[in-house]
């Protein structure tokens, strides 16, 4: 190969518990209600709930809020807002308080997980630790919401692991299993048909236009006088979508993964603006997954259940590729038209691939180093 047809080579290979209640009272005190006592066990461990809740907001400022540890900047007005959401927390307690209306230990535990999670830190500047508390909250916050069970990994990139991805134009027939495979793995929304995989139906001999390509086809496949050709996220060494984001919502992780922290993100869509390959997607709702369809091993960054307004996209199905995992789209395609593997491996299929056959990625003029090449047998 010429050094131009291996230009890959150029890439950077560089909690606490809460205090349990052991009453089964109203709130009064009294296990059948009505003993007019103003002041009660349980209401004491509910005030006690509460000053614990203001002190670990805004106690002394002992720890940095994500902002400050992004910009290294002391941010006043997220501070005033957590005084603000302090006081109307105390106030909702009292009212609580005041009408005998006293929250089940599951709500209360709800809403000290909801606490914590409203001012963690970005995911990228988290310590082990604090990546594996989070995690473990949002374990518990859904059981104690639909009473199931989730395995949630907080699994850091491994050293000597740069991911690629390759795709084979003369293998693929349009079936579409990848992306069916691909909704399901990363609990995509039912309703919206968002999808992170494209199939673009093109004419032979028209080259690869993709202004006239049909991404929605509807018909029997292979089409007589056509091919087919997928995109994705294509996980750029040179990511321009990093660069926009306003908030550092998403970066590039040292195996080469383009991720998102979803709790962190803005829903801006910059990042859409900027991606020339149309990789990035808005979903404008909280995503639907029927709990019976919910894909229980999940990834931080990778296939948790999001909440709207946010950006989703391919993430090489993190929580499958750094268990030594193949991608759910390679896994399902029938004719192995789509290959995955480690760059850094010299024995690796893709690597094979990159050094046998004339392989070539989409708009290289942009400089954006994607890490998905595409070649024909």
């Amino acid at each position: 190969m010429s050094s131009n047809s291996k230009k890959w080579f150029t890439l950077n290979l560089n909690s606490k518990h809460k205090q349990e209640s052991t009453s089964g009272s109203c709130g009064c005190g009294s296990a059948s209600g009505g003993c007019h006592s103003e002041q009660s066990k349980e209401s004491i461990n509910e005030q006690h709930f509460f000053e614990e809740a203001v002190n670990a907001s805004i106690g002394e400022e002992r720890h940095r809020d994500g902002f400050e540890q992004v910009f290294d900047v002391k941010m006043d007005r997220r501070s005033a807002f957590k005084k603000l959401t302090a006081s109307l927390l105390i106030g909702a307690g009292a009212v609580s308080s005041c009408t005998s209306v006293v929250s089940s230990d599951d709500s209360k535990e709800k809403a000290q997980i909801d606490w914590e999670e409203q001012f963690k830190g970005n995911y990228k500047l988290m310590t082990d630790a604090e990546k594996s508390a989070t995690v473990d909250r949002l374990v518990r916050s859904y059981q104690l919401r639909t009473g199931k069970n989730i395995s949630m990994s907080s699994k850091n990139a491994e050293e000597d692991v740069l991911f690629g991805y390759a795709f084979n134009i003369s293998k693929c027939q349009g079936y579409m299993d990848c992306v069916n495979a691909c909704v399901e793995e990363n609990n995509q929304d039912r309703d919206s048909q968002m999808q992170y995989i494209r199939i673009h139906e093109m004419k032979d001999g028209k080259g690869f236009n993709f202004n006239e390509a049909d991404d929605n086809y509807y018909h029997e496949v292979p089409a007589e006088g056509h091919f087919y050709m997928g995109t994705q996220c294509f996980h750029c060494d040179n990511p321009p979508c990093v660069e926009v984001c306003p908030v550092q919502a998403t970066w590039k992780e040292k195996d080469g993964l383009v991720v998102v922290d979803y709790d962190w993100c803005v829903g801006c869509r910059y990042c859409m603006a900027a991606c020339p390959y149309d990789g990035r997607r808005f979903n404008w709702k909280k995503p639907e997954v029927p709990e019976e369809e919910v894909n229980k091993n999940q990834h931080y960054l990778g296939n948790r259940m999001r909440k709207k307004g946010v950006m989703e996209k391919c993430t090489f199905c993190v929580q499958r590729s750094r268990a030594g995992k193949n991608p759910a789209c390679v896994e399902a395609c029938p004719t192995g038209a789509r290959i995955f593997g480690n760059l850094l491996d010299p024995e690796s299929t893709i690597r094979w691939v990159l050094e046998n056959k004339k392989v070539f990625r989409l708009k290289e003029d942009l400089g954006t180093e994607p890490k998905f090449w595409y070649f024909m047998d």
